[in-house]
């Protein structure tokens, strides 16, 4: 929710209700083909009634409402430990990293995240999969009776995210989940997830993003995202800037809790490019981890990597000399998978869709481009919401990119493709530059420039599309090469 906050149920029609009856052979084909259309029928229900409610790009500063569900509830997110990431940028791929350690580990594992990419199934996953559209559709109804009696309470009745995050804490007590991994929606103290008693705190790196809720002062910014910090816990905190650090171990101070720095207590030591993402040699919280393969790119998702092997050393008591098993690492971070982060979707040309929807992002993302990458030319597909800094996200393409198509996604809060397109022009000259009305279209111009060559002599490998410039662009962007939600 820390990004882009889409209204639909999906990105097109590639819409998938997920695995329904246990034993799918001792079920006939006809029969299993009705269960998933009508598991469909009943989400696309579920999310018009969700739709109803306060959006989530739209916030009321309480905890109180979501508090009262939980109550009614039996407090379903206090039966299981947490741990809770909230940042500006990475913290979607921090939390399925944390999520593959654990699950590696031996653990039963619940996984909460914001905004999903194509499918509403997608925020809510056990053992590292989203839940079938079928148990989403039960996990709703059964909690409705409750989320009514709260809304009629007076004040406010909840949000969408609200009851989204009732309807997590419920399906992780229902599996049961050994342990919890949940993001923040957006800032930290006043987010619906922050009811939980997080164990281990983990903060990845703050910027400015959502000024219009959290302002332009990052002392601020990082004293909402503090509150996620609680007595007690562990703060496992990403490299910061100083006010950024300096507000958050005044709280790590205020409430006791103790704290694990990047660059202090861990961190990345080497990395290494490599075939298909990086090798790493990691500092942990109780020793060195060598040869870690990382199937991601950039420099930013090596940090993440260390941030979140440092918040999962934490979650077991690991310490000096007491380190979690190397080989079992390994092959948590081998398997690793962050959908929409520099996600390569196609060859010749090669296609790849980033999620950036921010300066911060943008950036990381044009220093990885710049570092593992050697295109003869790279055409970028941008499309970007109407509340974001625009300007900022192509200032920081431009250096990597050759040439430029503008567009709109199909959220009512996409950017206006004349006022992008005019934007473009200023940062990258008119002859850099094309507009298209779709992101089909946009596409297609992208890999037609690239497929162009002025020297008959030059070859056409090496160049490449980059879609990017919001979540909402690189899900639609997924559905469009016929990726299924993950």
């Amino acid at each position: 929710m820390e990004e882009d906050y889409p209204a639909e149920l999906s990105r097109g029609d590639n819409f998938v209700a997920g695995p329904l009856p246990d034993e799918p052979g001792e079920v006939p084909a006809a029969d299993l083909e009705e269960i998933e259309r009508q598991a469909r029928r009943d989400l696309l229900v579920v999310e018009a009634e969700l739709n109803q409610r306060w959006p989530e790009t739209k916030i009321e500063p309480s905890l109180s409402r979501i508090a009262a569900l939980a109550s009614v509830l039996g407090d379903p997110q206090r039966t299981y430990p947490v741990l809770q990431v909230a940042g500006t940028n990475g913290k979607g791929s921090t939390v399925r990293m944390i999520d593959a350690l654990l699950t590696r580990m031996g653990l039963r594992v619940g996984r909460y995240t914001s905004p999903h990419l194509q499918l509403v199934t997608e925020r809510i996953a056990l053992d590292g999969v989203p839940i079938p559209a079928s148990k989403y559709v039960d996990t709703y109804r059964d909690i409705a009776p409750y989320v009514s009696m709260v809304d009629s309470a007076g004040g406010p009745p909840m949000s969408k995210f609200e009851v989204l995050t009732g309807m997590a804490f419920a399906a992780f007590a229902d599996a049961p989940v050994e342990a919890a991994v949940i993001e923040v929606g957006l800032g930290g103290t006043w987010d619906a997830t922050n009811i939980v008693d997080a164990q281990v705190a983990v903060i990845t790196p703050i910027g400015i993003d959502h000024v219009e809720y959290l302002g332009s002062d990052l002392s601020k910014i990082a004293a909402e995202k503090a509150g996620i910090i609680k007595p007690g816990s562990v703060a496992v905190i990403a490299d910061q800037e100083p006010e950024a650090l300096r507000v958050l171990l005044e709280r790590a101070v205020e409430v006791d809790a103790t704290v694990a720095r990047a660059g202090s207590e861990f961190g990345v030591l080497q990395r290494e490019v490599a075939v298909g993402g990086q090798l790493l040699r990691l500092q942990g919280l109780g020793g060195v981890y060598d040869e870690i393969f990382l199937p991601l790119h950039g420099e930013h998702q090596a940090n993440n990597a260390a941030l979140a092997l440092a918040a999962v050393e934490a979650f077991f008591g690991a310490g000096k000399d007491r380190q979690l098993v190397v080989e079992a690492v390994r092959e948590a971070f081998a398997e690793v998978e962050t959908p929409g982060r520099l996600e390569r979707v196609r060859s010749a040309p090669t296609v790849l869709l980033d999620a950036a929807h921010n300066p911060h992002g943008a950036r990381a993302l044009a220093a990885a481009i710049g570092e593992e990458f050697a295109f003869r030319r790279l055409a970028a597909v941008v499309g970007v919401m109407g509340d974001k800094d625009a300007r900022g996200i192509l200032e920081a393409l431009e250096p990597v990119v050759s040439d430029l198509v503008v567009t709109r996604n199909s959220s009512p809060r996409a950017m206006p493709l004349d006022e992008l397109y005019e934007l473009a022009v200023s940062v990258f000259g008119e002859d850099r530059v094309v507009a298209e009305p779709s992101l089909e279209a946009a596409v297609e111009a992208a890999v037609a420039l690239v497929e162009e060559s002025d020297d008959p002599d030059e070859p056409l490998a090496g160049g490449g599309v980059l879609v990017t410039g919001s979540v909402v662009t690189a899900g639609e962007a997924r559905t469009l090469f016929g990726k299924e939600p993950a």
